[in-house]
């Protein structure tokens, strides 16, 4: 997997990281990967789920879930190490 087929979602709004994800299909990436820590676990199912079913609807190309792995990572803070949740989600035409 190309580092360059890797999306990265943090606070901005779940439709510009489901642009990329389109665009980097559209672009003849066959996966995409999709990662996320903490608070923005959600808005990176969120975008999944967008870049599928657009997929579908729009280019009539179907997108599977082809990997989902789950993980606590450990950061450092000011205060110490902190564990924090994480997300991958690979997609594959």
């Amino acid at each position: 997997m190309a580092e360059n087929n890797v999306i990265y979602v943090g606070q901005r709004p779940a439709d510009s990281y489901a642009f990329n994800g389109i665009m980097l299909f559209g672009n003849g990436a066959e996966e995409v990967v999709i990662k996320a820590r903490g608070m923005a676990i959600k808005r990176a199912v969120d975008v999944a789920e967008i870049i599928r079913k657009r997929m579908e609807d729009m280019m009539k190309t179907e997108i599977k879930y082809k990997d989902i792995k789950i993980s606590t990572e450990k950061v450092q803070r000011d205060n110490g190490e902190r564990n924090v949740s994480a997300i991958e989600i690979v997609l594959s035409k």
